[in-house]
């Protein structure tokens, strides 16, 4: 299966709790890049929180056809890891760990219950952390001259793409990222622009995360990875 042209990860790592009749459920969700790296994670939080009655998980890795493992750490079988995957699965988001510390509060919640908890667990820690749509994007490095600058400036601003890392010396220097798909599309109206002087130097495409805000994030992903 070919690898996918665009995916959502999160961005940073978080945890988030919900209590249920006196029940803590802590989620906790990290970003990752491979098996090793999940389970590291998976390590660190279990030592973090080792005292607790269960830290039930579930991890997608990987595009196209990713790894995926869960755990119901002694609970109820299918009442813990595979709720927290469906979740990860239904939203989709990948290359990301979800952890679920439950501590105990003496009121059982029963099969339906638990499902229902670990879901909710696991929705809430994902719709408090800050997620990136990451695409495979190339970085264009463009060189006009400076009566050229405002046209460039004029075009990008009604595409809405911004200018990144502009120079100013005996010509002017800015970077913007595109979509793979739209490169030898915009070389060309780059070319139409600058009447063929502008330069351009394109890098190798790469996935890239886009924050809500428009930002970028660079080493989200490597096909080697």
């Amino acid at each position: 299966m070919a690898i996918p042209s665009s995916f959502v990860t999160p961005e940073v790592s978080n945890e988030h709790e919900i209590v249920i009749k006196k029940s803590r459920f802590i989620g906790h969700v990290v970003p990752i890049k491979s098996v090793e790296d999940a389970e590291a994670a998976l390590e660190r939080i279990r030592t973090v929180h080792k005292t607790a009655t269960h830290n039930c998980y579930a991890y997608r890795v990987g595009l196209g056809v990713p790894v995926e493992r869960f755990s119901d750490d002694g609970e109820p079988s299918g009442t813990a890891g595979k709720p927290i995957l469906e979740v990860l699965r239904r939203k989709p988001i990948d290359n990301a760990l979800v952890v679920v510390t439950r501590y105990f509060g003496g009121t059982l919640l029963g099969a339906s219950g638990l499902v229902r908890a670990y879901t909710d667990a696991t929705v809430e820690v994902l719709d408090h952390t800050p997620m990136l749509t990451c695409q495979r994007m190339v970085l264009v490095t463009i060189r006009c001259d400076y009566a050229q600058y405002g046209k460039f400036e004029y075009e990008l601003n009604a595409r809405d793409m911004k200018m990144l890392n502009k120079e100013f010396t005996d010509a002017v220097s800015f970077q913007v990222w595109l979509e793979e798909s739209t490169v030898d599309k915009f070389l060309e109206e780059v070319s139409n622009w600058s009447n063929g002087q502008a330069e351009c130097v394109t890098s190798e495409a790469e996935y890239v995360g886009i924050r809500p805000d428009g930002g970028f994030v660079t080493g989200v992903w490597s096909p080697a990875e």
